[in-house]
């Protein structure tokens, strides 16, 4: 269980670094013109760069805490985290029809609850 929890957050963290660097550095006007980053484009850059240093962040939450043992209890917090900004990114690309997305952010949301489950109940850190 412990394995799969690890992994779980690897591969999250994967996801939120790549979203991350994506929505902070890459033009508003280039994440617009890509296959499902039209939402971009009914918000303002402001709104864009946010939400990626919130994935930065939230990189950094689902793996730094426990490997660095600071604060180990941050991971399942950071992965509610993850959670709702998965709620977010589901209603906007249901919004837009965009029902592929909508199934891969609910992977990810999937994902994170199973990680704070483990994190916070069975395999905790601080347990």
């Amino acid at each position: 269980m412990n394995l799969a929890l690890w992994i779980t957050a690897g591969l999250l963290t994967a996801v939120a670094l790549a979203g991350g660097i994506t929505k902070t550095f890459v033009p508003k006007e280039r994440l617009a013109a890509v296959d499902g980053g039209g939402w971009t484009g009914d918000v303002g850059v402001t709104f864009v760069k946010t939400l990626g240093v919130l994935e930065l962040l939230a990189a950094l939450g689902l793996i730094l805490p426990a490997v660095l043992d600071i604060a180990p209890a941050l991971v399942p917090v950071t992965a509610v985290c993850w959670v709702l900004l998965m709620v977010g990114a589901m209603v906007t690309h249901g919004r837009r029809g965009e029902s592929t997305l909508v199934m891969l952010n609910l992977v990810y949301l999937a994902l994170a609850a199973f990680l704070a489950w483990g994190r916070f109940g069975p395999e905790s850190f601080t347990g």
